[in-house]
Order: structure tokens, then sequence, then C-alpha cells
């Protein structure tokens, strides 16, 4: 009975998929982060960690959020594909080699002679081009709605990179810069079968009009967005390294890990109803606030009763982590109550981006991951992880306030009139 439900609502289909798409990608990071600490050592690891690491400080501006403008787009009118699909790949090629060279000149500075400057090309090459062009290829399934195709390329790369590190370990004791080399194959050879997919099944892009025009500061707002919610959920793990131990990193890192797979099932629901939004944006806030309506009730309902089965089940932490990730228990508990406050916040957020509010939504993102930061300077020094465990709630609380704030307030200003390109 429930299947069929599931067979006839293509939302859940799409969450379904999404959920797939987003659950597979654990497991094989998992093994293949395990494998390269073995292999390559604690000083190789550091280095290849260090690397990736700085890459993915500037990775959320790499298509500087074209694939966001296009889901838009597509989602309102499937002709303009072509156009946007063209226009997409011009600007990730673009900002992706400007952001590669920004890479190598930082890393003279930021990290240490001993790591190859071959191994911060390849990192930056795989992850700044060819990740961030599938990465599009992704969202060009999702402005379709074809959410199987967007679960598919968002598990390949991660797919391939494990299979190329099984076969060259199978072959040898891989080098730091061996691994930055296969890490760059595997991962051309992913982005060489999205382009080749949304060639086939979508079409191919079109070069007509300016590249850089009035959507672009909109795209960058995405970018901001994105960068922002990175620094809002891991800089205080980081953070934690420098201020406190290693341990306590390790304990927070540990717990917060199982708050993240407890909210695969609503970010998987939130990538199934994202082209939604913009759909629903052309008749502005009423439009996305009442696609608000339908799905937080259920997206809420299992927030909190994650939150609640997390509180439970943290003394199991031990027996799955090991004896010395027993203070984690404590800290699982604290974090217990985040699933609960991420969905009070994503969604509403959501609706801002539909209708036309981007700059918005991104600017209340940007305070509070500094916030955010402000916090964990403060309470860190004090109370080790249990600071940054009061940071995150304190961060999510505030902002899931503040987003509802922002919603209602343009709700009541402007409430069926979508801004494409224009804030007001």
């Amino acid at each position: 009975m429930l299947w069929d439900k599931i067979k006839k609502s293509e939302l859940s289909r799409d969450t379904l998929w999404m959920l797939m798409g987003h659950g597979a990608q654990l497991p094989i990071r998992a093994v293949y982060f395990v494998l390269i600490a073995r292999w390559l050592g604690a000083e190789g690891y550091g280095a290849f960690i260090g690397v990736t690491a700085l890459v993915s400080v500037l990775a959320p501006f790499a298509s500087m959020g074209s694939g966001n403008i296009l889901i838009k787009h597509v989602a309102r009118d499937r002709s303009e594909f072509s156009r946007y699909w063209g226009r997409t790949l011009l600007l990730t090629w673009f900002s992706g080699i400007v952001l590669t060279l920004a890479t190598v000149v930082l890393a003279h500075f930021i990290l240490p002679r001993s790591i190859p400057l071959m191994l911060v090309i390849t990192v930056s090459i795989a992850d700044l081009l060819f990740l961030s062009i599938l990465n599009v290829c992704a969202q060009a399934f999702q402005g379709f709605e074809r959410l199987s195709m967007t679960s598919f390329l968002l598990i390949l790369p991660n797919a391939t990179r494990l299979l190329a590190l099984i076969v060259l370990i199978l072959l040898k004791k891989p080098t730091p810069l061996d691994l930055g080399y296969l890490y760059l194959i595997s991962t051309g050879v992913a982005f060489l079968v999205g382009g080749y997919l949304v060639t086939r099944e979508l079409g191919r892009p079109s070069y007509s009009g300016r590249v850089l025009d009035g959507e672009v500061r909109e795209g960058l707002y995405f970018s901001v967005a994105l960068c922002s919610t990175t620094i809002f959920n891991d800089i205080d793990k980081t953070m934690l390294t420098r201020l406190a131990t290693l341990q306590a990193a390790g304990i927070y890192a540990a717990a917060y890990r199982l708050v993240d797979v407890a909210f695969i099932p609503v970010r998987s629901l939130i990538s199934a109803s994202y082209a939604r939004f913009f759909r629903s944006g052309a008749q502005g806030m009423r439009g996305t606030l009442a696609l608000v309506a339908k799905l937080l009730p259920f997206a809420a309902g299992y927030g909190l009763a994650s939150s609640l089965v997390l509180f439970l089940c943290a003394p199991l932490l031990p027996y799955i982590f090991g004896r010395e990730f027993k203070e984690a228990t404590d800290a699982l508990r604290w974090l217990s109550l985040l699933p609960f406050l991420k969905v009070l916040h994503y969604f509403p957020a959501n609706a801002l981006t539909g209708a036309g509010f981007q700059g918005l939504r991104s600017s209340l993102l940007v305070g509070t991951a500094f916030f955010n930061i402000s916090l964990n300077l403060w309470l860190i020094p004090l109370y080790s992880w249990r600071g940054s465990a009061w940071a995150s709630l304190l961060s999510d609380g505030l902002y899931a306030v503040i987003i509802w704030a922002a919603a209602v307030w343009k709700l009541r200003c402007c409430p069926t009139v979508a801004l494409a390109n224009q804030e007001k």
C-alpha cells in the first residue's frame, strides 16, 4: 500500500531517488578515506587532506551559482535549457580556471613546501573544473525534475574515485602525488560521463547573448550562501583543532556525523522539491510559502523524531567508533536537537530563494556564519567541544527565527510578486 502511494506521488519518488543519492555517498566516502589513511599514513594523509581542504574553501564559487540559475529558468520554462546550459558551462569553465590559478598561488603561502605543487594542481583541476561541471550536470537534470539521473551523478565521482584507488592499491603502495593523479583521472572520467548524459538526454548548449549579465549577481548570492553554509556547518571542527584538542575535535566530529546521517531524508526532500520552489516562486512568497505549508509538517515531524532517536541512542557511539569516543555520547545528546532546528530554517530559506530573494537569504546566512564563528572563538577555549555544541544550537536556532521573520516580512510587503533579478 505504501509503495503504491510512493509510485503515484512524483515528489515521493523524487525524494526517494535523492535519498538513494545522498545515502550512497556516505559509505563510499567512508571507505575511500579509510583506505587513504591506512595506505598513505599520517603524513601523506595530512598532505592530501590539507590540499582538498584548501580547494573546498573556494569550490562554492566554481560555478558562480549558475547551476541554480539554470534550475530556476528550466523549472519555469524547459525551452530555455539550451541557452542557460551554454551560459552555465562558460561561466563554470571560466571561474574554475581562475580559481585553480588562485589556489596554486594561495598554496604557496598557506601549505607547507613539502607538499608537491603538482598535487595542488591535480586536485584543483579535479574539483574546481571537472567536479564543478559534473555538479551542474546534476543540476541540469534537477531542473527537469529527473532526480534519478541527479542521484546517479552525485554518486558517480565518489564511485570512480574509490574504484580507481582500489586498483592503484592492488598495483603499488600509493604516494600522495600518485593519489593526486588518480583523483584527477577518476574525476575526469565521471565528468565525461556526466557531460555525455546531459547532451544525450537534455540537449546541446547554445551560446547566444551576454554571459556576464545581470543574473551573475544573483548567481554569486548562491555561491556566497553555499560558502556560508560550509562555514556554518564545518568551521567549528577546524576551530576545535586549533583552540582545543584533536581528541575534542574527533569526539565532536563523530557526533556531528550522525546528525548529518539523520538529516539525509530531509536533505533528500529538500533536493527533490528545490525546482518546485522556483516554479511556485512565479507567484511570489505566497506561492513558495504555500509549498512550505505542504512539506514542513512531514519534515518537522521526522526532524523531531530523529532528534529523539539520536538522544536515546547516543550511548551506542562507543560501540561504533571505539572506547576512546566514550565522551561522544554526551556530545551527541547535546547536538541531538539539530535535525529539528535545521528543518525549521531550510524550508523558509528555500521559499525566499524560489521567490527571488536569494540575496536576502545569503545576507542572513553570512551574518549567522559570523555569529557562529564569534561564539566558537569565545566558547571553545572555555568549554572545548561543549562550547561548539552551544554555538551550533544557538546559531541554528537564531537562523531559524530570522529566516522565518524575513519570509513573513516579504510575504506582507510583496506577497504575489516574484523578483527574478531585483531585490526589494
